[in-house]
């Protein structure tokens, strides 16, 4: 028996939540007395795959067929069930990003098993069911599901769990499993990222602004917060509708959930749809010259004034405190 962790990667880069995916899978082996054996698709430098050890994984199985170098879902899915049967696996990890949203369903279909996605916490295991807390309607509650089969699939939310460094070393192991023809029928020929950016979903500290700063021309203050913050920036819905900043940094409801460590919000009201996307932020700032705005109710800070006047002030002491 074993527990075995997808570890994600962006063009052969660990991911941030892949460690924390490591840290989580290692301790819900801890509980079981097992070990923690982690499967990564693409090329993956031995380097990195051996840091895993670091965090519990006592072995990879390294996946570095061509044909997979970019995301494919369905052989993604394929191969994870073929290794989690290799391992004997009774527990199978993801990270509850992107990818790990669209694999965990199919490798729970392949292989059986109960799945709990967006988990917040370790499950509490009591004989073969697992109790494990997710959020419910919007992030407004916390609901506490219980799974009992054989297999189990359990998405983590990124920030949810820490990455801890318990010491060891992972020994890597090539793995080529047989890949049906038809798991390919649909391949990512590219894939356009910008470079230069923190990642939304993964980061741990969130700049957001809204239509309180008026247009998009005044958007360089809030890049430049972000910047010394070392943040990833987002928008409510307003605004990317209007086009003043791209769909992808829409968050909410209807566009990506955070949960980073610091999520400030900027000229933002705090519409229900907006809060629902970050109302398991651990500390929130808000900043609006609204005193009677809805965000203040959620705020652990508040600050009531003008966002022109204040985040300046704000970017000017926090470059003093960094002594730039």
């Amino acid at each position: 028996m074993s527990v075995l962790i997808y570890i994600e990667n962006t063009e052969g880069q660990l991911k941030k939540s892949a460690f924390e995916a490591a840290s989580y899978g290692k301790a819900i082996a801890e509980q079981l007395q097992t070990e923690a054996v982690a499967i990564s698709i693409g090329n993956v430098q031995d380097d990195q795959l051996q840091a895993l050890g670091g965090y519990g994984i006592t072995k990879v199985l390294n996946v570095t067929t061509d044909s997979l170098k970019s995301f494919v879902n369905q052989a993604y899915a394929s191969i994870i069930t073929a290794a989690a049967q290799k391992e004997n696996a009774s527990v199978v990890v993801l990270s509850n990003t992107f990818s790990g949203k669209g694999l965990a369903p199919r490798v729970a279909a392949k292989l059986s098993a109960g799945i709990v996605s967006g988990a917040s916490s370790l499950p509490q295991i009591n004989g073969d069911t697992f109790e494990v807390q997710t959020s419910a309607f919007s992030n407004k509650a916390i609901a506490t599901a219980s799974i009992q089969s054989a297999v189990k699939v359990l998405t983590v939310n990124p920030n949810a769990f820490p990455a801890k460094e318990t010491g060891g070393s992972a020994n890597i192991e090539a793995y080529t499993p047989d890949i049906a023809q038809t798991d390919l029928n649909t391949v990512v020929q590219e894939i356009v990222r910008a470079t230069d950016t923190i990642s939304l979903p993964e980061a741990e500290i969130v700049v957001s602004a809204g239509r309180g700063l008026k247009g998009p021309e005044n958007w360089a203050m809030i890049e430049e917060l972000a910047q010394v913050l070392g943040a990833a920036t987002a928008c409510s819905k307003p605004v990317s509708d209007a086009g003043w900043r791209p769909h992808s940094e829409h968050v909410g409801q209807t566009g990506i959930v955070v949960s980073p460590n610091l999520y400030i919000a900027i000229g933002i009201s705090g519409a229900i749809q907006h809060l629902a996307g970050v109302s398991s932020s651990k500390t929130i700032v808000v900043i609006n010259k609204d005193p009677e705005a809805p965000f203040f109710k959620v705020a652990d800070y508040g600050i009531v004034g003008d966002a022109f006047v204040v985040v300046p002030k704000l970017i000017e002491a926090l470059k003093k405190h960094k002594g730039n």
